[in-house]
């Protein structure tokens, strides 16, 4: 079992490890399915694993995020009907601008990127929370053509933006829909879902040839991070907007923390 788990990459795990992985991918699939950042939990514990590079890391986090990401995308369709003529040109943008992200982060350091993140996300978070109406109900500031050219450009900046970095970019998707289209945040949670698995394909599709996915590892978060989407799509559903609301503050509050440190201990 524990052979299996480390794969070809030969990579050794010990039972607590794999108590830890499966928890963490529990823990990011509940909230990832809720406003994103996932990847905040899901991510460091992988790197915890003794001998795993980072990018074997990072590709083995996006197996276990985009299985995740498919049931809560699946479960918010049913339960929301989010608006798929602004989530499928969106995924699309992000798809495509995800490859050309991951490309670019060959040439870019993502460290370069950190600082000018942290302080986009305390304006993100700033503006959240002095607006408390903000995202109760939909109030969409544009429609036809418009919309959905604003649409594709915001899913065009984001989906780059998780090809060359990634932390964040549920958030980031959450906000955009909220602050920049005008939808609630419940509805923007569950477009976010379909754009966020877009993107998650878009870095596997790089990843993948390339032999970097530890299998067994990403098997064994996705299915813990598929529970705990499943209930955190739920939760989101049952309890609304405004429960959307506050974790997304709690979220981003954590992913600025989390950057901060990153930078000061030169992460």
């Amino acid at each position: 079992m524990l052979d299996f788990l480390g794969g070809s990459a030969g990579l050794d795990l010990s039972v607590q490890v794999i108590v830890l992985l499966a928890f963490a991918g529990f823990a990011a699939g509940w909230v990832d399915a809720v406003v994103g950042g996932g990847g905040l939990i899901q991510l460091p514990a992988l790197l915890l694993i003794p001998g795993i590079s980072p990018v074997q890391a990072l590709a083995t986090n996006k197996v276990g995020s985009i299985m995740g990401t498919s049931v809560s995308a699946f479960t918010y369709y049913r339960r929301v009907h989010p608006d798929m003529r602004t989530a499928l040109p969106m995924a699309l943008a992000a798809l495509l601008a995800a490859i050309g992200g991951a490309r670019a982060a060959i040439l870019l350091p993502a460290e370069a990127l950190k600082p000018i993140v942290v302080v986009v996300l305390i304006g993100v978070g700033i503006y959240t929370a002095v607006r408390p109406k903000l995202g109760e109900q939909s109030a969409l500031r544009w429609e036809g053509r418009k919309h959905v050219g604003i649409a594709l450009l915001w899913g065009t900046i984001i989906g780059f933006y998780d090809g060359i970095l990634g932390p964040g970019t549920g958030s980031f998707l959450v906000i955009a829909l909220v602050g920049g289209l005008g939808y609630a945040f419940l509805p923007a949670t569950a477009i976010a879902k379909v754009v966020n698995l877009a993107t998650n394909l878009g870095a596997l599709i790089l990843f993948v040839p390339t032999g970097a996915v530890v299998w067994g590892v990403g098997l064994l978060i996705g299915i813990t991070n598929i529970f705990g989407a499943y209930v955190g799509a739920r939760m989101a559903v049952a309890r609304g907007s405004r429960f959307v609301r506050i974790a997304f503050l709690c979220v981003v509050s954590v992913l600025i923390v989390r950057l901060i440190w990153d930078i000061a201990t030169g992460n």
